[in-house]
C-alpha cells in the first residue's frame, strides 16, 4: 500500500491506523532520510555514500522511532541529503526490499512519503494521496510543536510548510505529485477517526470483491 502527501496532512497518522487494523508493516520513508541526515551530522568528515549504503542496508527500523531524529538540525540535514539522486537510489532500494518482503507476521506493508505512489510502489494494491488546506496543516504542526514545548509562532509554521511544499513539489528527483490512479483524501474537515473510516470503507470494498 502506498500513500503520498504534503507535510502535516495526516498521512502518518492514517498509515499507522491502517497498519494496525490490517496488520501491515508500516514504514515512514521520510524517517530514513532523517536517519541519513543524522549520520551526516554525526560522521562529519567520514560521511560517504559507501557509509550510507552500509548503514541503510543494515538499518534497524526501531531506530527510526528515536527522538534524536526529530530535531531541527537533523531535519535540515535530511532535506539536503534527500536532494541527491545517489542517496535516493540507496533509500529506494531499501524501501522496496521492506515493502515487498515484510516479515511473515505481517499481511503486507504500507509506506508513506512523497514519491511512493509515483516511483516507489507504482503497482501497489492501494494508492492514496492525502492532503489538507495549508491553514489546517499548519495548525496541526503548530499543535505538535506546542506539545513538544517548542517555542514557535503559527506564522513561522505556515512559512515553514510553504517552503517545504515548494521544495517537495519542485525537486528534481521524486517530486510530490498526485498520480492518476491515487485516491484523493482531503482531511481538512475530517477527524482522524472519520478519515480512517473513509479509507477503510474504500479498502474493504475492494478487498471483499
Amino acid at each position: 500500500m502506498a500513500i503520498d502527501s504534503p507535510a502535516a496532512a495526516g498521512a502518518g497518522t492514517q498509515s499507522k491506523l491502517i497498519a494496525k487494523h490490517y496488520k501491515l508493516l508500516y514504514l515512514d520513508t521520510g524517517k530514513i532520510y532523517r536517519y541519513i541526515g543524522y549520520l551526516k551530522l554525526k560522521s562529519e568528515k567520514h560521511f560517504s555514500y559507501k557509509l550510507v549504503e552500509k548503514k541503510v542496508k543494515n538499518l534497524n527500523l526501531k531506530f527510526l522511532k528515536k527522538k534524536i531524529l526529530q530535531t531541527d538540525d537533523v531535519a535540515t540535514s535530511a532535506s539536503l541529503v534527500a536532494r541527491k539522486k545517489i542517496i535516493r537510489d540507496i533509500v529506494h532500494k531499501f524501501q522496496k526490499k521492506i515493502a515487498y518482503n515484510p516479515p511473515k507476521k505481517f499481511n503486507g506493508s504500507i509506506l508513506d512519503g512523497r514519491d511512493i505512489t509515483s516511483i516507489q510502489l507504482k503497482n501497489a494494491t492501494f494508492k492514496f494521496y492525502i492532503t489538507a488546506s495549508l491553514k489546517v496543516r499548519a495548525e496541526r504542526r503548530f499543535k505538535e510543536y506546542r506539545n513538544l514545548k517548542k517555542e514557535i509562532s503559527l506564522s513561522e509554521v505556515i512559512k515553514s510548510i510553504k517552503k517545504r511544499d515548494k521544495s517537495d513539489r519542485n525537486r528534481k528527483y521524486g517530486p510530490l505529485v498526485k498520480t492518476k490512479d491515487s485516491i484523493l483524501i482531503n482531511t481538512t474537515k475530517l477527524s482522524k477517526k472519520a478519515c480512517f473510516k473513509k479509507i477503510k470503507a474504500i479498502m474493504d470494498r475492494k478487498l471483499n470483491n
